[in-house]
C-alpha cells in the first residue's frame, strides 16, 4: 500500500509540473498574467557525447521552471495531502 501512496504522489507531481508549464507558457500573451510565463532554463546546454568506438552515447537534460509550473507544483502537493488517506 505505501508503494502505491509513492507512485500517486509521483503522478500528482508530474501533472502539476505540466500543466503549470502550459498554462504558464500559454499566459505569456495575456497582458497582465505575463509573469506567470517568467522562468529559467537550466541544464546541459551541449550534449555530452561519451564516444567508445562500437557505441556512441549522447546525454543532455534541460530543465525549465516558470512561476506558473512551481504553483503547479505546490497545488499538487496540497492536494495530494488533502486526498491521500
Amino acid at each position: 500500500m505505501k508503494g502505491s501512496r509513492f507512485w500517486l504522489f509521483l503522478i500528482m507531481l508530474f501533472s502539476g509540473i505540466i500543466l503549470g508549464a502550459l498554462i504558464g507558457d500559454l499566459a505569456k500573451s495575456v497582458p497582465y498574467l505575463e509573469w506567470l510565463g517568467y522562468g529559467k532554463t537550466f541544464g546541459l546546454t551541449e550534449p555530452l557525447v561519451l564516444d567508445i568506438y562500437i557505441l556512441k552515447l549522447t546525454f543532455s537534460i534541460m530543465f525549465e521552471l516558470n512561476v506558473a509550473s512551481i504553483i503547479g507544483i505546490l497545488a499538487s502537493i496540497f492536494i495530494y495531502r488533502k486526498i491521500r488517506v
